[in-house]
């Protein structure tokens, strides 16, 4: 018998290469896994736990965070300016309507009133003439303004009563503000005359207003639509609510004719000039 049939399969045998033995995991190099049996999800815990931290991202982060105190604070103070209304009475609601649309219609006025001026200039026959005309009551008006000359027209006179000393300046000026905003045209308080640039400080046992010192009672006399400023000061939050919680006591009385009388000097600019332009 040959030695091929000795062997059978011998010939395959011999084409196939020999079995090597398993090398070691040291031997080739690569590491054995540290941790055996972990789950994906532990995989993926570990790979976010403990955090890494870089620069972009701590950028990111502070700047989210500004964002979201400012909307915070944003959102606050909506909420303190709106909590007065939100409490209020429906009639304070309607009341508050009412002067919105009384601000409404005095701006519309006055446009109306500009336009017509203009309409004026343009058809007059002696142009030169009815601009003189505007000029002088334009001159009028600033007059009242500015506080040079005295004026006289229906108002309010508000009387505040301070027997405990803690009205401020800060509570005189936000009723200037107030006024103002409701149409006010010309305000005097203890014979000074409020002007555009009037500036209020708190001063010794009262208030300084212009660096004339005023105590109480502050006495205000306003001219310009009742109907408007009156109610304007009486708004839920507004500033006879306010001062009566400092214990001070507002009184409001409607007039067809208040005198405004304190007068300032007219002050010359030092640097400005009128332009032909």
């Amino acid at each position: 018998m040959s030695e091929q049939e000795e062997t059978p399969g011998n010939g395959l045998r011999k084409e196939l290469p020999e079995e090597l033995p398993a090398t070691p995991a040291e031997e080739t190099g690569t590491p054995p896994s540290s941790e055996p049996g972990l789950t994906g999800r532990q995989r993926l815990v570990k790979g976010l736990w403990p955090p890494r931290v870089t620069r972009a991202q701590l950028i990111v982060a502070v700047l989210l965070f500004g964002l979201g105190f400012g909307l915070a604070v944003q959102v606050a103070s909506n909420s303190d300016s709106d909590s007065a209304l939100r409490g209020a009475r429906q009639e304070d609601l309607v009341r508050i309507l009412d002067e919105l649309d009384d601000r409404t219609q005095r701006l519309q006025d006055e446009k109306q009133g500009l336009e017509n001026q203009r309409d004026e200039l343009e058809n007059s026959s002696d142009q030169a003439e009815e601009a003189r005309k505007q000029t002088v009551e334009k001159e009028r008006q600033l007059g009242i303004l500015a506080g040079t000359v005295a004026a006289q027209g229906p108002g309010i006179t508000m009387t505040i009563d301070d027997t405990k000393g803690t009205v401020e300046a800060d509570m005189l000026l936000d009723a200037i503000q107030e006024l103002r905003a409701a149409g006010a045209e010309a305000i005097q308080v203890n014979g000074v005359r409020v002007v555009a640039n009037t500036f209020l400080s708190d001063s010794d046992k009262g208030v300084s207003v212009d660096g004339n010192k005023i105590t109480a009672p502050f006495r205000f006399k306003v001219i310009g639509n009742p109907q408007d400023l009156e109610p304007a000061l009486n708004i839920p939050g507004g500033v006879v609510q306010t001062l009566e919680k400092e214990q001070a006591t507002v009184t409001v009385e409607r007039s067809d004719k208040i005198v405004v009388d304190a007068l300032r000097a007219a002050k010359r600019p030092d640097y400005a000039r009128s332009s032909p332009r």
